[in-house]
Formats: structure tokens, C-alpha cells, sequence
């Protein structure tokens, strides 16, 4: 499994009047982590849709388990779990600056094309995936 992770001040306007932070947030930084974690292995959405890919999601879960405040300091890492052709399987940790876990999560995507039918994603990329990797192997 390959795991990734990034950083982020928990914003004001992602609290509610206590301070908190509000729950659909955890998704967002799911979804920048996904980012980050391509980004960090030389890829991005971009490329993938320059290419006629797009990648959405199939299904998302969300497991809270300590709440995040206003200028909380959190890591999300990424663990992507499962690569098929068409489907990318992520796992998500994230915990504040104290490394109290606040939340877990799990999202599955699907690969789609320009029809918006489900579409293998080249081998080529996939393998961008496996051990021993680099950066310069993806195309875009």
C-alpha cells in the first residue's frame, strides 16, 4: 500500500460558532490529500483529464472520532489501498497536532472516459502506482 500525507490549518470559515470544525469539511480534505497524493507521485487530475480520464467517486465513508477546531494543525495521510484498471480504492487518517486521531475514512472512484462510461485507465499509469515508481514515468 502507498501512503502519502499533507498538512492544513483548519480555517475559520470551516468552523461553526463554537469553533468547530463542520463535518462535511473531512471530505474536502480527503480530497485534497487525493490531490497531494498525485501530485506527490509526479501525477495530477489534470493530466488525467487532458487525457480524456476522469475519476469519480463511487462511494465515500466517513468515521468521526474527535472533533478538529478552529487553527487545529492536521495531517491527512492517503493510503491507496486497491488499484484496479477502472477503480482507485483510498483510505484516510486524519489527526491533529497532538496525533489525536480525529477521523477515518475510505473513498472508492471510478474511472471514467469522455463518454462517461467506466474506462480502464492505460497500464502504463497504473503501474505508477506499484514499487519503485519515478515521477518522469507519467505521462502529461
Amino acid at each position: 500500500m502507498l501512503s502519502r500525507t499533507f498538512t492544513l490549518t483548519v480555517r475559520y470559515a470551516e468552523t461553526d460558532a463554537q469553533g468547530v470544525a463542520h463535518h462535511a469539511n473531512y471530505l474536502t480534505w480527503f480530497e485534497e490529500g487525493r490531490s497531494e497524493f498525485l501530485r506527490q507521485l509526479g501525477m495530477n487530475y489534470s493530466a488525467f483529464e487532458r487525457a480524456g480520464f476522469f475519476v469519480v467517486v463511487a462511494h465515500a465513508e466517513v468515521d468521526y472520532r474527535a472533533p478538529a477546531f478552529y487553527e487545529d494543525r492536521l495531517t491527512v495521510t492517503v493510503t491507496l489501498e486497491k488499484v484496479r484498471s477502472r477503480v482507485l480504492e483510498f483510505a484516510y487518517r486524519v489527526v491533529n497536532q497532538a496525533e489525536v486521531l480525529l477521523a477515518v475514512g475510505r473513498t472508492v472512484h471510478v474511472v471514467i472516459g469522455r463518454d462517461r462510461r467506466p474506462t480502464a485507465l492505460p497500464q502504463e499509469w497504473l503501474s505508477r502506482f506499484g514499487p519503485g515508481a519515478e515521477p518522469a514515468d507519467f505521462p502529461g
